[in-house]
């Protein structure tokens, strides 16, 4: 059987399609190029398209003809695009495939399809047809998506590695599949009333130490847990038990694995040429080339396909400094100025802007967050005002200064007072998350429980006051697994986390903290409606310096004010001070030293009723007793939490 009895040349392309690809206009890719089932001539079979511009050659390999090379060549478009294309009749869902390019230099390489749904498992590299029948059951979940990621709603993420998450205690130490994952995960994060979960990048990639961030197949979520459609269903049952699913998604770079994007036709197609922008020093990795048109398309066409196929509520960029700055991480002489000759990298620039207005455009109830981490202006301002567009960005700052604050031993810290308050000076410059993320527990950092000065009683007082301020500083909170009920050692993606830990009185009493401090943030809308605005943040006091104590209040829409009381230090103080606006009596609504968390008890049990004296700058005050190395939380009302039931899913079947 000669080539044309064996492909067929058909298209999936209009001359629009076209058009709007050699523009970078074209931001749904994924339903042209790769692989798709599809009927030619009444003959069932799969039609193939892929970018490879220089290439000399194309043809499909796979164990439909035992990866023979010169059995199953594609077409090259006559319009210049650079996509080779033909139907190939007789296959199936589930085949297995690469493409067999023939480059101008006669080398042969043999590459992994960048729009594959699907991928063998690590270290087999083929590509996978695919296409399900996965029927969403999320549908009230999308409906009501806007009211759960509005600038002014609860947004508490739990950052999460699937893989290393919890591990089978069997002797291959295996990861949970998506289906166990629904099950358990799913319960746990519901459990500790987070609202959203963050994963660490679920693309697939071919070596497990890189957490997800080396990916090389775009399209396809990792093999290593189940198929696209059990995948599916995990995102469904998030859903169905009122999660929100945010996924890492890693356009700043790629790794240069034979079978991935690098080099990919013989040329460098989706990288630049130039090592001083196409190669990242300090990841060993290619840098996408975001000023041509066709590469830029494909990156938000991989943004909208998780989107629109995975039902994603977020995407979190990472590592955007990277690609904001051409001389990131580099020194004199490794870098290319720009056409202004600044350090800026404005193709990059243009990039993002022109990502977050598509995202966006498409999906206006979504939310975009970047990992950005230094002063670049306007990183979550709207594009229209000359922003990058960004929903939200993380806030490093604080991370940094409130870590290093709280390692220092406590004697120390009435002469760091500046250190803690100091993320208050810029807490509204951008729309900030608070991130205790994977990159603080990892690289000899230690665990954050371990990064506590003092006794066992003194650490663990300490990480349940460290996590008591992030609820109640303004911006959106992230939490990496395993520090909600501190784990002691670092995260080690190969052991999973100590669960056997939860058994024990302190650190149960971390995981209570969370599970409560995470409800305390969705049912008082003072801590949520003005998280972004500097309306809703007011300083009582910031000077104690002596008894490394703060007070402030957070406001909702309607004025009502919770009152926030810091103790720092390890020693109890009576009848504390602290002015109030109004006559209203306080009622404590939460304390961190409370028994049930491993505290000491010391709370303050009876309303309080101020007394008519100036304190403060505030007509009146109140009495407090501020207990050891805790955060204080006071309200006049205490609302009600209300439960919703998880629905149970149809599992699916492999296909």
């Amino acid at each position: 059987m000669n080539q044309t009895e064996q492909v067929l040349h058909t298209t999936r392309f209009s001359e629009y399609d076209i058009n709007l690809f050699k523009s970078g206009k074209h931001f749904k890719l994924y339903e042209k190029l790769g692989s798709h089932l599809m009927k030619v001539d009444g003959k069932t079979g799969v039609y193939f398209a892929v970018w490879a511009p220089n290439a000399k050659k194309v043809s499909v390999i796979g164990n439909f003809n035992s990866w023979e090379k010169s059995t199953h060549t594609l077409y090259a478009r006559w319009d210049h695009s650079g996509i080779w294309e033909g139907f190939i009749p007789d296959l199936e869902n589930g085949t297995l495939y690469k493409y067999a390019i023939e480059t101008t230099k006669n080398q042969l390489l043999e590459k992994a399809d960048p729009f594959a749904r699907f991928a063998e498992q690590p270290p087999n590299q083929a590509s996978i047809v695919w296409e399900d029948d996965y029927k969403w059951k999320d549908k009230k979940w999308m409906a009501d998506r806007k009211k759960k990621q509005g600038h002014a709603q609860p947004f508490s993420c739990y950052e999460v590695h699937l893989g290393s998450w919890k591990k089978k205690i069997n002797e291959w130490n295996q990861s949970l599949s998506y289906i166990e994952m629904a099950d358990q995960l799913v319960a746990y994060v519901k459990e500790l009333n987070f609202t959203h979960v963050e994963m660490m990048p679920v693309m697939e990639h071919p070596y497990f130490p890189s957490w997800g961030y080396q990916i090389t197949g775009y399209f396809a979520p990792s093999s290593l847990f189940g198929n696209p459609a059990e995948f599916k269903y995990l995102v469904d049952a998030f859903h169905e038990a009122g999660i929100g699913v945010l996924l890492d998604w890693v356009p700043s770079h790629f790794p240069e694995d034979a079978h991935g994007l690098a080099y990919f036709d013989g040329t460098h197609l989706f990288e630049h040429e130039d090592p001083r922008k196409g190669f990242h020093p300090d990841w060993k990795s290619a840098i996408f080339n975001y000023g041509r048109n066709e590469v830029r398309a494909f990156l938000i066409s991989n943004a909208i396909f998780w989107m629109e196929q995975y039902h994603a509520d977020g995407l979190r960029v990472d590592a955007v400094a990277s690609m904001l700055y051409l001389d990131y991480s580099r020194e004199d002489g490794e870098w290319i100025p720009n056409q202004y000759g600044g350090n800026e990298n404005l193709e990059a620039i243009a990039f993002l802007r022109e990502f977050n207005e598509q995202v966006y455009a498409q999906f206006p109830d979504a939310v975009t967050i970047a990992e950005e981490s230094t002063s670049f202006a306007g990183v979550s301002k709207p594009t229209y005002v000359g922003g990058l567009g960004f929903g939200q960005k993380w806030m490093m700052g604080w991370m940094h200064d409130t870590l290093d604050y709280f390692g220092k031993e406590t004697i120390y810290r009435s002469y760091h007072q500046n250190d803690i308050t100091f993320s208050l000076v810029y807490a509204f410059t951008e729309n900030f998350m608070l991130p205790l993320s994977h990159d603080e527990v990892v690289h000899g950092k230690g665990s954050l429980i371990n990064r506590m000065p003092g006794d066992e009683w003194q650490k663990f007082a300490n990480l349940r006051c460290l996590f008591s301020y992030m609820y109640m500083h303004p911006g959106t909170k992230l939490l990496f697994m395993g520090s909600e009920f501190g784990q002691t050692t670092e995260w080690n993606i190969e052991t999973g986390l100590e669960w056997y830990l939860t058994e024990f009185k302190f650190h149960k009493g971390i995981q209570t903290l969370i599970k409560d401090l995470n409800a305390l943030y969705k049912e008082n809308t003072e801590l949520y409606e003005k998280q972004f605005d500097h309306d809703g943040f007011e300083w009582i006091d910031y000077s104690d310096h002596k008894n490394s104590v703060l007070s402030f209040v957070r406001k909702d829409h309607a004025g009502n004010e919770l009152l926030v009381v810091c103790n720092f230090l390890p020693t109890l103080i009576n009848d504390y001070k602290i002015g109030v606006a109004s006559k209203s009596k306080w009622k404590e609504i939460f304390n961190s030293d409370a028994e049930k968390y491993g505290g000491s008890n010391q709370l303050n049990t009876e309303s309080l009723s101020p007394t008519k004296e100036e304190w403060h700058g505030r007509p009146y005050y109140i009495e407090v007793k501020t207990a050891p190395l805790s955060i204080m939380v006071f309200g006049s009302t205490a609302k009600k939490k209300t439960k919703a039931k998880v629905k149970k899913l149809a599992k699916p079947s492999k296909k």
